[in-house]
């Protein structure tokens, strides 16, 4: 999977002890600061320490072997979701303050722009592909292989139902748990449709994942003829459910400021046209991303890597907004045209290269 790295170890161990100075409560349940913490500190601390709501510890109490799970699932999410966008204007830049000074996305998680029902989406993806990943390599004792599909098949087609496919709807209801709160527990209108919106996008993050699940068959039958084969269902890579939602998130709808019984269109004259369950919502325009603003934590284009023959979102037009792009080259030195000497030493040559670098003014 591609992308930007998350940050270095130094930072992460600093970020996660800003967390615990701060308390459970501190860090107003936040869980996805979990998918940039060190690897194995959420499950040394427990329920109580990590960044989650009162509702999400005592989930965890209840199901504290998912714990790395859960970690593992925002790593998921937040890495897809930079790997997505690492050539577009808004690049799912991570925040710069500490756990519990604001969400690990900044601005963008409470913005209800089409950025904001990605992450949601992506994110609550991220949950349900880990705890399902999870249940099927035998890690908990509560979830395994999907047992409705152990039995039955066709025997005229020559297969049947076997192996261990995974039980996704366990890993979509642990995501629904984990992560949907009722909206009759907010207060003010627009808290409300937010949050309506926040819920329809979790819920298209997982039908994502659902959607996406494969058949996987292996053949039985003397020297490989495929006499029978044996079957089972298997989700796809995170990567495939990413760039779908990221499709998702290109074609998404803009809905309503103004909550009634259900969400709608902002287009009265398309509110006849019905909202699918899959589809990626969103409540305000985004901005455009080019020019810094301190105060939402946009950092700008400014000084970011572009290439000058794309016409594409990271092509120096798009990304530099129009304000043209700095050229600089930059000297690679490395080994190359290495052979083995007998005995036992490898000898290379000292290559350079000079290479353009592009980055927006």
């Amino acid at each position: 999977m591609g992308g930007a790295a998350l940050p270095g170890p130094a930072r992460l161990c600093a970020l996660w002890a800003a967390l615990l100075a701060l308390g459970p409560g501190g860090a107003r349940g936040d869980w996805m600061w979990l998918g940039v913490a060190p690897f194995g500190a959420a499950e040394k601390l427990g329920c109580a320490a990590p960044p989650l709501s009162g509702r999400q510890q005592e989930l965890c109490r209840r199901k504290p072997h998912l714990l790395p799970s859960i970690g593992e699932g925002a790593r998921l999410g937040i890495q897809e979701c930079r790997s997505q966008f690492r050539h577009e204007r808004w690049n799912c830049l991570l925040a710069a303050a500490a756990p519990g000074a604001g969400p690990v996305f900044g601005y963008e998680l409470s913005s209800g722009t089409k950025e904001t029902a990605f992450i949601y989406a992506v994110m609550a993806a991220g949950l349900v592909h880990s705890v399902t990943r999870s249940c099927s390599a035998g890690n908990m004792t509560e979830c395994s292989c999907d047992t409705t599909l152990q039995n039955g098949g066709s025997a005229s087609e020559g297969w049947h139902w076997g192996g261990c496919s995974d039980d996704v709807q366990y890993g979509m209801w642990f995501s629904r748990k984990f992560l949907d709160f009722p909206i009759r527990n907010t207060t003010g209108k627009e808290s409300k449709v937010l949050l309506a919106m926040n819920l329809h996008n979790n819920e298209a993050g997982r039908q994502a994942v659902a959607k996406l699940m494969s058949v996987d068959c292996r053949c039985h039958g003397v020297s490989g003829s495929c006499a029978v084969k044996t079957c089972w269902k298997t989700m796809s890579s995170f990567e495939k459910v990413g760039r779908l939602l990221k499709d998702k998130y290109e074609n998404s709808i803009q809905i309503s400021d103004k909550i009634q019984r259900k969400v709608r269109r902002r287009d009265k004259d398309q509110r006849r046209v019905p909202i699918r369950k899959d589809d990626l919502l969103y409540v305000n325009k985004s901005p455009n991303y080019c020019v810094e603003d301190k105060k939402l934590g946009i950092p700008g284009t400014r000084g970011r890597e572009c290439n000058r023959t794309s016409e594409g979102a990271g092509g120096c037009n798009l990304l530099c907004c129009g304000r043209g792009y700095n050229t600089h080259v930059v000297r690679h030195v490395e080994r190359c045209e290495c052979k083995f000497i007998w005995c036992c030493y490898v000898r290379c040559r000292r290559c350079e290269s000079m290479t353009d670098v592009h980055t927006c003014k």
